[in-house]
């Protein structure tokens, strides 16, 4: 999934989802169906996230028309091989699906998953790579072990719950199997293009995330933070 400038904070384009007549969801108010406050909360982050990567779907690959060779890079970062199976988690517009399915071949499966129904669009007409999936990250139509490996682009920040997101990813990864958190520059990088500085919570930072990944069945393998690369290898275990 591509980055939003601030997943906490939406701006004027990023408008909050209300609950009933206008309200938050709270107690007194908690969201469609009675739903309880958190799931409510996380039903609103996701609306919030399609409305956000709705209205920016069709013009997001001319934005960053020159990722290619970094999404396929950290692709290949995977050691995917012929005939395996990888999920593209949060997908966006598809940008590593063409790399994904060149790893494992024509006998090989990709599936690309996104919450947001006009990315999936945009990577269906322009990208013939992948099985696509409209699905939250969290509660995924999948098997147990189905996987043998994940790919998520800038998913992380996305996420209303990561903790419960890595722990469902995991789910469907087979034990050994390799989970990639990938964004095209760095946090520092990121930050900037942004106006921002890095905050000691982010959770991309490695202390947050090495117990966030090992908390959800994952070992850190690997972490590497650069001005032209974020990438942090998981391994599933179990």
């Amino acid at each position: 999934m591509p980055e939003r400038t601030d997943r906490s904070t939406p701006t004027t384009d990023d408008a909050a989802d209300p609950g009933p007549a206008g309200h938050p969801a709270t107690a007194d108010h908690p969201g469609p169906a009675g739903q309880d406050p958190a799931r409510a909360a996380h039903q609103a982050e996701l609306a919030r996230t399609r409305e956000f990567f709705g209205a920016r779907a069709a013009g997001w690959d001319a934005k960053f028309p020159d990722d290619g060779p970094r999404y396929a890079a950290a692709v290949a970062e995977l050691g995917l091989r012929p005939g395996q199976r990888v999920l593209d988690a949060g997908c966006g517009t598809g940008r590593a699906l063409p790399a994904l399915r060149a790893a494992v071949g024509p006998d090989g499966a990709v599936t690309g998953v996104d919450v947001t129904p006009e990315m999936l669009a945009e990577a269906a007409a322009h990208r013939a790579e992948a099985t696509l999936l409209l699905a939250d990250c969290a509660e995924l139509p999948l098997p147990d072990a189905a996987f043998d490996a994940v790919f998520a682009a800038g998913l992380i920040s996305h996420l209303p719950a990561p903790a419960l997101a890595l722990r469902e990813l995991a789910r469907v990864t087979r034990p050994g199997g390799l989970l990639a958190l990938f964004h095209p520059v760095g946090r520092a990088a990121l930050a900037a293009r942004h106006g921002r500085q890095i905050t000691p919570d982010d959770l991309r930072a490695e202390p947050n995330l090495r117990p966030l990944l090992a908390a959800a069945g994952w070992e850190l393998a690997s972490y590497t933070d650069e001005d032209d690369r974020y990438l942090a290898l998981g391994r599933r275990t179990g």
